[in-house]
C-alpha cells in the first residue's frame, strides 16, 4: 500500500515520507535565495560595469586584473564573453534580480505555486548549464580566470543544488523516494563536493601559475 499524498501549503503534494531539511523550509529557504541572488546580482554587476568602462577606454585596466591567469579584462576580450552578443554578465543581471524577487516574496510570507517554482528551476537550470559551459571555456580554451565570474559560479553552486532539492522534497520535481531522500539528507554535502570539484579542477589546470 503506497504512503498518501498529502498537500504542502507552498508547493502542492508532498511525500509525508520525505523530511524536508531545514534549508527548504520556505523562510529558512528565502534566506537562501537572498545571499546566492545578491552575491551573484553584485558580482555581475561589477563586471557589467567593468565591460562599460572597457567600451570607453579600450586601455582600461580591470580592478580583477591580477595576473596573467586571473584577469577579467583578457576574458572579456574573448568571443565566448558575449555569447550571445552582448556582455554575458547582463544575462546574470536580470536572473539574479529574479532570484532576489523571489526571495523577498518568499520572506514577505507569500506561496508561489507549484508551476512558479518549476519554472524558477528551468531558469537556473538552464543558467548552471551556461556556468559549466563557461567554466569549461575559462580552463580548456581562453586558460584565463575571471575572478568575478568566478564569484558567479560560487553563488550558482548552492542555488542550483539546494533549489533542486528543495524542490524534489516538495514535489516540484517527481522523483523516486530513494533518489529525493538521498537528496534532503546529503544537500549539503553534494554542494561542498561541487565546490571541491570546481577548485580542484582550477587548481590543476593552473598548477604552473600556483607553483611560479
Amino acid at each position: 500500500m503506497s504512503t498518501p499524498v498529502t498537500a504542502d501549503p507552498v508547493a502542492g503534494p508532498r511525500d509525508p515520507a520525505i523530511r524536508v531539511p531545514r534549508f527548504a523550509r520556505p523562510r529558512t529557504f528565502g534566506f537562501v535565495l537572498l545571499v546566492t541572488g545578491a552575491v551573484g546580482w553584485v558580482a555581475s554587476a561589477i563586471l557589467v560595469l567593468e565591460r562599460l568602462a572597457l567600451y570607453e577606454d579600450p586601455g582600461h585596466v580591470t580592478s580583477c586584473d591580477v595576473n596573467p591567469w586571473v584577469s577579467c579584462g583578457r576574458v572579456m576580450g574573448t568571443w565566448q564573453s558575449e555569447l550571445f552578443g552582448f556582455p554575458n554578465p547582463l544575462i546574470g543581471i536580470v536572473a539574479f534580480a529574479l532570484i532576489l524577487a523571489t526571495a523577498m516574496m518568499v520572506l514577505s510570507g507569500a506561496a508561489p505555486g507549484r508551476w512558479y517554482w518549476a519554472g524558477l528551476q528551468a531558469g537556473v537550470s538552464l543558467g548552471m548549464v551556461l556556468v559549466i559551459w563557461l567554466w569549461s571555456q575559462a580552463l580548456f580554451e581562453i586558460y584565463i580566470l575571471c575572478l568575478y565570474c568566478m564569484v558567479v559560479w560560487a553563488a550558482m553552486i548552492p542555488l542550483f543544488i539546494l533549489l533542486t532539492v528543495r524542490n524534489l522534497v516538495h514535489g516540484v520535481i517527481p522523483a523516486p523516494r530513494a533518489v529525493t531522500r538521498f537528496a534532503a539528507e546529503w544537500a549539503g554535502t553534494l554542494v561542498a563536493i561541487a565546490y571541491v570539484l570546481v577548485a580542484g579542477s582550477v587548481f590543476l589546470r593552473f598548477l604552473p601559475a600556483f607553483i611560479g
